[in-house]
């Protein structure tokens, strides 16, 4: 399609609220303010050592440990201070949530307050700025409990404790050799790209769905000694290749950065893991339930595909803490239900893997 006639995000969205003919435009509004978050972040990220307007490095350590423990990269903060100022002031929403901030953030009293709440990880795999590889932010449109609306009082950690399945709105950017944004509004899964000469978002993916079946996955195989038997039986499968019980032939990726991940996932198929393990007690799992692996895991189920746990949906799990951290595999629906069959096979999971074991893999 020329590029003159692809539809833009704006143009897109007020197509959706069409099927809602009471709706008042307020979501729409939000998520444009998101997307001018995006563009902005996109800008900064492409400077890279070229640094910011004063040529300081934005890759840089910021110098302070957020509250996952984390060092803070500069471009980390300068990323939340964009969200928060593009999505403040509009009067969308209740309050916000971020990875980079311990506790809710409240709208100053200058301005009006709305109905939503928007959680986000203003970027994700940081960590890979350094090296030049794709990195993301991802969000999560939430509605606000009706007491908050009603009163307008300040939102309290429990307001955001919903579970996955109640997400109004998630989606994510891809700063990558083009920039993207892959938005799910609850009625399918679509791809836009940045045109910078407009500075637009355009469709150039109009109907983005996850192949139920793969021959590809992705897990840290450094982690293999700490995981549990039935993640420790699906990865051996998968190595054994076409002379194994699958009898077909895998490949194996791992980028370290969730949107990455994810979006090549939902470009030809394939299974993420990175599932509960032994490594830490204190730690669930390693990716959190509330904005990353509740809006992956939605825009995934939208597209076709399956989120989960190991164990159970992910969409259905309730969040107990603000930045609760979880397990989380997700993929082609038959390669992340094979995944879940095993956590639930008792032999599985109460033995240990046969590969590891010092007698005959054929034993009964």
């Amino acid at each position: 399609m020329p590029l003159s006639r692809r539809r833009t995000l704006t143009q897109y969205l007020i197509e959706q609220r069409r099927r809602f003919p009471g709706a008042s435009g307020e979501l729409n509004a939000l998520i444009l303010d998101v997307s001018i978050a995006f563009k902005a972040i996109s800008r900064a990220v492409a400077f890279g050592e070229l640094g910011d307007a004063a040529g300081n490095s934005i890759s840089a350590e910021g110098g302070r440990v957020n509250v996952q423990g984390e060092v803070q990269k500069k471009l980390d903060v300068i990323s939340n201070q964009m969200f928060v100022a593009t999505a403040e002031w509009s009067g969308h929403l209740a309050g916000m949530a971020s990875e980079e901030m311990e506790h809710p953030y409240q709208i100053p009293p200058t301005y009006s307050r709305g109905k939503y709440l928007l959680v986000f990880d203003p970027l994700d795999g940081s960590s890979n700025i350094d090296v030049n590889v794709s990195v993301g932010s991802i969000f999560s449109i939430l509605r606000a409990p009706p007491d908050v609306v009603e009163s307008g009082r300040d939102v309290t950690e429990a307001d955001f404790l919903q579970p996955g399945a109640t997400q109004v709105a998630a989606g994510y950017a891809l700063y990558g050799p083009v920039t993207m944004l892959v938005l799910t509004v609850g009625n399918g899964v679509v791809g836009f790209t940045l045109d910078p000469n407009l500075g637009e978002f355009k469709v150039t993916h109009p109907q983005i769905t996850v192949p139920p079946d793969t021959r590809e996955f992705a897990i840290n195989t450094s982690n293999s000694r700490f995981w549990e038997p039935p993640v420790k039986r699906y990865v051996d499968e998968c190595l054994a290749g076409s002379t194994g019980p699958r009898g077909k032939d895998f490949n194996m990726r791992w980028i370290a950065s969730l949107v990455a991940e994810a979006h090549r996932i939902l470009m030809r198929g394939g299974v993420f893991m990175y599932p509960r393990d032994t490594k830490d007690p204190a730690k669930p799992g390693r990716l959190r339930l509330l904005y990353e692996a509740n809006p992956i895991g939605f825009i995934m189920e939208q597209a076709g595909g399956r989120a989960s746990t190991g164990r159970q949906p992910v969409l259905g799990v309730k969040p107990s803490t603000l930045h609760q951290r979880i397990g989380f595999v997700f993929g082609s629906k038959n390669e992340v239900e094979r995944i879940e069959r095993y956590h639930h096979d008792p032999a599985t999971r109460e033995a240990a893997n046969p590969l590891f074991v010092e007698r005959s893999l054929f034993r009964d």
